[in-house]
């Protein structure tokens, strides 16, 4: 099985990293690593013989964490950083509106489904409000407190 990366490769996680249980001292579902946090691969291997698993120094976080291989970039490559994540809370900073319709007011909570990073303009978000999913640019929304 040929991997993509080598040794001492720079390579930038494209997800958030969470405990899947296997990282000790740290409870299942915490947060590791941030999407687009940058690391340097220290071992390749393979997981059931089908999946190529890098461990990768995170150095700012003195973290080595294993990443699939379709969790990794180089790190080089284009990236766009996100302002919010998956399940982050939100609201519209004006009412969105579909033909007229006011489906999101500016106190009208909503949910990141996910996150777009290749839009014209920049990123954006599928953000659910009330029912209905949206797509809204991230200079249209603020944080719900």
């Amino acid at each position: 099985m040929k991997s993509r990366f080598d040794y001492g490769d720079e390579v930038r996680v494209t997800r958030n990293v969470r405990n899947d249980g296997t990282y000790p001292g740290v409870p299942t579902g915490d947060l590791l690593i941030r999407r687009g946090s940058v690391g340097h691969v220290q071992n390749i291997g393979t997981y059931l013989q089908e999946y190529t698993i890098y461990s990768v120094h995170f150095v700012e976080q003195d973290l080595l964490v294993g990443c699939k291989e379709d969790e990794v970039i180089p790190a080089d490559e284009p990236w766009t950083p996100s302002k919010y994540e998956f399940r982050d809370k939100v609201k519209p900073l004006k009412s969105l509106a579909i033909n007229g319709e006011v489906i999101a007011d500016t106190d009208t909570e909503g949910e990141i489904l996910k996150v777009l990073r290749d839009q014209p303009g920049g990123v954006a978000y599928h953000v659910r409000f009330t029912g209905r999913t949206l797509l809204v640019p991230e200079t249209a929304l603020t944080v719900s407190e």
